[in-house]
């Protein structure tokens, strides 16, 4: 749920904190207050399109936040595992400024994220339905995953089988149409992949031979400099007067002098080890330096092979093994290609095989959702009773494609999701056609029909919050009596910001939110006022008269509470 929202220099609003409860809570108030500018800015905050124009007339950005809690198993804490983004207590603060200039800046718990990202989060947690959004129910292409979200449970098994078989298929398909679409474009592949398996085969490359021969280079382009320093390395150690002849004389004193001192035996024995070892070593560096001669045909040599090596790397990778990898993976295409004709024959077997699989799976994928479509079709009906829409008929349309797919050309019926195209159709009144949801027209009876889908999708959904940004348009009587009681519904155990002009629904509020506009220093403020028990009756006395409060409309609006406080 959404517990608090932060608003700074977003349109009218100069700064704002508005905490949120469970339930229904429902924000009234005159027109142009800021009501739906602070349900936009919400949308905003999960990535909904931003504007320059939303930064607050003098100001140099917006500023907005806010901190969710979710439940264990959420699906979008795994999303945030998978993005390294920490969820701690299961709590997400989402921020999102704008800046003069049009910029947006998004983070999620600290970390910046793309805007891509902030819309993937934040459908998860909130559902925004204002009356003329172009929201999923209204989206004909969304019609499936919603019916397939409402039989996950029985569904879910076979739609991963579905889904395994299904890329399995895809790549088959990939590799038929790379080896069948063009003989022309094939004949010259197969020549540059022997052109160049040749010219690395050719190469006789040897792994790590690049960085023997750098080495090597290096030192028989330094040798004159390798030989002096040997050579005096040698002349140091060895000779009369020399290193060697100082640490014999040492060791001769230590000798005489460990017959008076018994405790000089190691220092003696330690000396002694270093002279061998010293002597030893001199004897290895003359050995070095004597054996050591340039060669500048080697080096030329040399030069060549790393010249050729870098040639190879510029065309087929950064390093010798990049280029042998590369050799062996063309290898293997080189031979599938020159053996095309049993690879497709193979692929064609195989893709058959799949083929009979996928049938049967997608068949399956079709029964289930049938069944689900009945089940579905019977709580919208109950759904559109109790709103007073008994005389409506809505149904799930289930059609197949040709489920016998193509290899060749573009006849793939498959898709993703299996060879279903699901919408729903909607007729309001007796006599009249089924027509599709998306077409039928705006006002009171949409809303009413949004609102029952609402009602059954809301648990199949996943989110956190639900906002409904005046759906009540066009409605009055028992009709609004029934959407506030609706709307409560979905509140219990979860939460529904609710923007409205209809007393009934103001009544069903658990939490009453008053939205006001105040103009200081000349400029215009948004003002949220949580309403006492009494100033909830005043609220929905206005609401009632419109104009003037008298004290029959405020006896009304008591009258209003009481039963909405039955009906609870």
């Amino acid at each position: 749920m959404l517990v608090e929202l932060t608003i700074k220099n977003f349109a009218i609003i100069e700064e704002l904190t508005i905490p949120f409860e469970k339930g229904l809570t429902v924000l009234t108030g005159e027109t142009g207050a800021g009501k739906s500018i602070i349900i936009d800015a919400i949308g905003l905050l999960l990535g909904g399109r931003g504007s320059s124009e939303f930064v607050r007339y003098g100001e140099n950005r917006a500023e907005i936040e806010g901190l969710f809690i979710l439940d264990d198993d959420h699906p979008v804490l795994k999303k945030m595992e998978d993005l390294g983004i920490d969820a701690n207590d299961n709590m997400i603060v989402v921020r999102r400024d704008m800046t003069s200039n049009g910029k947006s800046i998004c983070r999620v718990n600290g970390k910046l994220v793309t805007l891509g990202i902030l819309r993937e989060i934040g459908q998860t947690l909130v559902d925004i339905h204002g009356q003329h959004e172009h929201q999923a129910l209204m989206q004909p292409e969304q019609h499936l995953s919603m019916l397939d979200s409402y039989a996950k449970n029985e569904l879910l098994p076979t739609l991963m089988e579905y889904k395994q078989l299904f890329t399995a298929y895809q790549e088959l398909q990939k590799q038929w149409r790379q080896l069948t679409e063009n003989e022309q474009e094939m004949a010259q592949r197969v020549d540059l992949l022997q052109y160049q398996l040749n010219e690395i085969e050719a190469a006789k490359l040897e792994p790590e031979e690049d960085v023997r021969l750098t080495d090597e280079r290096y030192k028989l382009a330094n040798s004159e400099k390798l030989f002096k320093a040997l050579q005096d390395g040698y002349n140091n150690l060895y000779g009369e007067g020399r290193g060697l002849d100082w640490v014999m004389n040492a060791m001769s004193h230590l000798e005489e002098a460990k017959a008076y001192d018994k405790e000089l035996e190691d220092l003696h024995e330690s000396i002694s080890n270093s002279y061998y070892l010293l002597e030893e070593a001199a004897f290895s560096l003359r050995d070095r330096f004597e054996q050591l001669e340039f060669d500048p045909n080697r080096l030329e040599m040399v030069e060549g092979r790393l010249n050729e090596i870098q040639r190879l790397k510029r065309k087929y990778g950064e390093t010798v093994e990049d280029i042998l990898e590369y050799a062996s993976k063309i290898e293997e295409e080189l031979d599938s290609l020159i053996h095309k004709d049993d690879r497709i024959h193979e692929l064609e077997k195989k893709l058959e095989a799949i083929r009979l699989d996928l049938a049967v799976e997608a068949k399956a994928l079709s029964e289930i959702r049938k069944q689900a479509a009945l089940a579905l079709t019977e709580s919208i009906h109950e759904q559109l009773a109790a709103l007073y829409m008994e005389k409506t008929t809505f149904e799930v349309r289930i059609t197949q494609r040709d489920s016998e797919p193509q290899m060749r050309g573009n006849g793939q019926s498959y898709r993703e999701n299996g060879v279903d195209d699901v919408e729903f159709y909607l007729s309001t009144n007796i006599g009249e056609p089924l027509k599709p949801l998306a077409k039928v027209a705006s006002g009171g009876e949409i809303s009413r029909i949004m609102l029952a889908l609402k009602s059954i999708f809301f648990n199949h959904q996943g989110v956190t919050s639900v906002i409904f940004d005046e759906v009540d348009t066009g409605v009055s009587g028992r009709v609004a009596q029934a959407i506030a009681e609706k709307i409560h519904a979905i509140s219990i155990g979860s939460q529904v910001l609710c923007i409205s002009h209809l007393p009934q629904v103001a009544a069903m509020a658990d939490t009453h939110l008053y939205i006001s506009k105040n103009e200081t220093d000349e400029r215009v403020t948004t003002k949220v006022t949580p309403l006492t028990k009494e100033a909830k009756v005043d609220e929905i006395a206005r609401m009632i008269s419109g104009v003037e409060v008298t004290a029959l409309t405020k006896q009304h609006a008591k009258e209003l509470l009481q039963l909405a406080e039955q009906n609870k």
